[in-house]
């Protein structure tokens, strides 16, 4: 980050001296306190909140905000283009606030994101960003991790670096298909290894093998299978990863351009969770 923030270390910026940020990681994340999000925020405090998420290598974490579903979709807005699905809006929208999505604990047998993912990848456009609010909390567990795809990318070798620059990746969406009541098969198809438009730098881009990234294009799932694992799992190591244990009110946003995440379900099948999510639209993956 620039010296505006001397960031990490929680001192006040600058520019916003009740604004503090300090590091949650080696790798990844970054704590912004002294911003109540519910109110307008303005040019200048909103550049810097910017600037402190493109500096987190994926994921800022807001306490203590405890915004309303409204309120979210607002602050939200601010960041880009809110993603409105009109099956999901009107299943699992909140009243009044449609972009705004009830996350809720459908049981461990049934959750879909207890594996390392990036959000709805199967789309032309996928989520550039995703931001949720705690709405209500178990009792213990919930927790949400998150791993840095920049430096999964940087610590490959030359020539596994200049291989995978050269391909693509087949992101099926068979498992929303079957809970939207979709007719059509979503079928994404990107480069494995994505630039991003703000930072410039690279990162990988993957999913849980056969899974959510079926196979590497013009290949079979079982050519690309001992790569797609052995990449998998080098993304996912302890040391980038950093791991979010939720308290009442917290406001979570990462990006989907450079980071994989994880939500850990070990708190009972019956035991009420709910987030409120939005998330933002880009532009097709380069």
């Amino acid at each position: 980050m620039s010296s505006r923030h001397r960031s990490a270390t929680g001192v006040a910026t600058r520019s916003a001296p009740n604004v503090t940020t300090r590091a949650l990681s080696g790798a990844i994340g970054i704590e912004v306190t002294g911003v109540d999000l519910s109110e307008h925020v303005d040019g200048g405090v909103f550049a810097l909140l910017k600037e402190a998420f493109l500096a987190s290598n994926g994921v800022v974490v807001f306490p203590g905000q405890f915004l309303t579903p409204g309120e979210l979709t607002d602050f939200g807005a601010r960041w880009g283009e809110l993603v409105v699905n009109p099956y999901l809006a009107e299943k699992h929208g909140f009243p009044g606030s449609p972009a705004a999505l009830h996350v809720e604990n459908v049981g461990k047998a049934k959750t879909p994101t207890e594996r390392w993912h990036c959000d709805w990848m199967f789309l032309e456009r996928p989520p550039s960003i995703t931001i949720a609010s705690a709405q209500v909390l178990p009792p213990f567990g919930g927790d949400t991790m998150w791993a840095n795809q920049y430096l999964a990318y940087e610590r490959l070798s030359p020539g596994m670096k200049q291989m995978l620059d050269r391909l693509r990746g087949v992101f099926p969406g068979s498992q929303v298909s079957a809970v939207s009541g979709e007719t059509e098969e979503f079928l994404g198809l990107h480069p494995i290894v994505r630039t991003h438009p703000e930072t410039g730098r690279k990162s990988l881009l993957l999913g849980h093998p056969g899974d959510s990234l079926l196979s590497f294009e013009d290949m079979t799932p079982e050519e690309s299978r001992p790569l797609l694992e052995l990449l998998y799992h080098h993304a996912t190591t302890p040391d980038l990863i950093y791991r979010h244990h939720w308290q009442p009110g917290d406001l979570v946003m990462w990006d989907n351009r450079c980071t994989l995440h994880y939500a850990v379900h070990d708190f009972g099948d019956d035991v009420p969770r709910t987030l409120a999510r939005v998330t933002l639209g880009c532009e097709p993956i380069d």
